[in-house]
């Protein structure tokens, strides 16, 4: 039974839950430039909660493979305003996925709740920025980069290796002031995976159990799905379903979405399903 706090907002994580996403950005893999106006974006948000997100995940900067950086000044300018947005019409969770301290700072100042980084606080200054603003964040593996990640990853064993990096973050985090609570884990499908990792992972979930700590999966829409079932990205949406609904069914605790409706719908016949036995 996990669950995760922030501010006077407490998420009970002892069924999964529901994190939309909204990219702010021109060239994120799945909905890159869908959303670059703000009214478009804030009506995608508003879509997202009347279906069932409980959280929303709020980011400036693409991190697909190949993807390349952006300033702190560019990727305020796009999440900041979104961050006031949702904080001031809708009473869900919002979660900034970021790499960068300040964007962290100033995102958790505007009303955001959470902070999601691919990079696992890795950036200089980040472990103590978290330690400071004290609010629940997501470490998820990645080996390189977002533009040599997908360079012949390579990996001893894909579960240990992964496991092993998470232990050695768990510490840094710990040793930097941030509450054990606090942490919530993301493997990274896709980060620095072929599609064999991205399936071992996928199947070996309940191994990440041993941390424990509440789990995030993301895997909607993605290349695992797509090179698999030779889909284009928007013919992807029953492979997304089929890995949410194998990763609620190992336990994963939130599920990080384009497809919210449909995800909510898979979540609620198995749901039905399990309070039948």
């Amino acid at each position: 039974m996990f669950e995760i706090t922030s501010s006077d907002k407490t998420l009970d994580l002892s069924s999964p839950q529901i994190m939309g996403i909204v990219n702010v950005t021109p060239d994120s893999f799945s909905d890159g430039g869908q959303f670059t106006e703000f009214e478009k974006a804030c009506q995608h948000v508003d879509y997202m909660v009347e279906q069932g997100a409980v959280i929303i995940d709020v980011g400036g900067e693409s991190t697909r493979p190949g993807a390349a950086s952006v300033s702190v000044v560019d990727e305020l300018a796009r999440v900041i305003p979104m961050v006031h947005y949702i904080a001031k019409k809708h009473a869900v969770w919002i979660s900034i996925d970021t790499s960068k301290p300040e964007v962290m700072r100033e995102a958790i100042e505007a009303g955001a709740h959470m902070v999601n980084d691919v990079n696992a606080l890795r950036t200089d200054g980040a472990l103590e920025t978290l330690a400071e603003l004290a609010v629940p964040v997501c470490l998820m593996h990645m080996q390189g980069t977002p533009e040599t990640m997908q360079d012949e990853p390579q990996y001893l064993d894909v579960i240990d290796d992964v496991i092993h990096f998470f232990e050695q973050r768990i510490v840094a985090c710990e040793a930097a002031g941030i509450k054990r609570e606090n942490i919530i884990l993301d493997p990274g499908f896709g980060f620095g995976k072929t599609i064999e990792h991205n399936y071992r992972l996928l199947a070996c979930l309940p191994r990440f159990h041993e941390l424990h700590l509440p789990i995030l999966i993301g895997l909607s829409r993605k290349s695992m799905i797509g090179d698999l079932l030779e889909r284009d990205v928007e013919q992807r949406l029953a492979g997304s379903l089929a890995g949410a609904l194998i990763a609620a069914q190992q336990g994963a605790q939130i599920l990080r979405v384009h497809d919210v409706a449909e995800t909510c719908d898979v979540l609620r016949v198995m749901s039905a399903t399990m309070a039948s036995i």
